[in-house]
């Protein structure tokens, strides 16, 4: 093979290769973008069940005894075992591309079941949060409350729950969401401290305010 033959070769390896990994990249963007969506649809109909309910929770002392007892999370079985089928891969992945790092060994043999019950426990404390959330703006405002606004409220609050809910931007912060319940079941994190903490703060919450708020904001985005 002559010198040209040669570099003709590695170039067509090179290009093969870089074709190769932008083929990679997007397919795992795809697949991001896939457990985001599935996590979004699964906090969605988790509050959903719970607002189509009457029952609420009334105080921060009976969202801890709730969240100390069983988890019914059943009717949302087939969305949480979504998230799982989507997540575990990542973790998969993650775990073997961290070269500069130390992987934790339970991060590494996570498992489907780890991921499972960590999105089930997140799933649940997300539910208990939006409860008393409904509970206190049907308080304060007379009438049913808004789903939307009971979703960005909680939402915010379950990821900072040291910050008041962000009204001037009504999305949901999906991809902190996936983040936080994929990672805490890859690493073996218990989120019970900051359930407790987000639920203090909704009890702590201006609500009326916050729905005047997001009142005038519907208005002034209405055509």
């Amino acid at each position: 093979m002559t010198v040209d033959q040669k570099t003709a070769t590695r170039a067509r390896l090179r290009a093969h290769v870089t074709s190769a990994g932008r083929g990679a990249g997007a397919a795992r963007q795809k697949a991001a973008a896939a457990l985001v969506q599935a996590v979004g649809k699964l906090a969605d109909a988790a509050i959903d069940h719970v607002l189509l309910t009457d029952e609420r929770v009334t105080s921060v002392a009976e969202a801890k005894r709730r969240l100390a007892g069983e988890e019914d999370t059943e009717a949302l079985a087939g969305k949480i075992q979504r998230v799982v089928v989507l997540a575990v891969p990542f973790i998969r992945v993650l775990a073997r591309g961290a070269r500069f790092t130390k992987v934790p060994w339970v991060m590494i043999a996570s498992s489907s079941v780890s991921i499972g019950v960590a999105v089930r426990t997140g799933v649940r404390e997300l539910q208990v949060l939006a409860s008393l959330v409904a509970y206190r703006l049907e308080q304060a405002t007379g009438s049913p409350s808004d789903p939307a606004l009971v979703k960005k409220v909680a939402v915010d609050l379950y990821l900072k729950p040291k910050r008041t809910p962000d009204l001037t931007d009504d999305r949901l912060r999906l991809v902190r969401l996936t983040r936080k319940w994929i990672l805490s079941g890859a690493f073996g994190r218990d989120t019970a401290k900051r359930a407790t903490r987000a639920l203090d703060a909704a009890e702590k919450l201006d609500v009326g305010e916050l729905a005047a708020r997001w009142a005038r904001g519907r208005e002034d985005a209405a055509p």
